[in-house]
């Protein structure tokens, strides 16, 4: 994933902004890391370059699910 991604990205059920942390990154892109919600709190992963943003019902102690 690029940094400038983070420009645009933010989280996919309350729409806050993420916050980036970088376990392993090369001269280019983040490798390794995680994209964490400053607002509800839910932390992405990024693998392989690629964040994954899809929402988690297990990371809502609130959901009915």
């Amino acid at each position: 994933m690029k940094r400038s991604l983070l420009d645009i990205l933010c989280c996919p059920v309350c729409k806050g902004d993420l916050i980036l942390g970088v376990l392993k990154e090369d001269e280019t892109r983040i490798i390794e890391g995680t994209l964490t919600c400053s607002r509800c709190k839910v932390t992405y992963p990024i693998s392989d370059g690629i964040p994954d943003l899809l929402p988690r019902m297990e990371n809502y102690p609130d959901s009915n699910q």
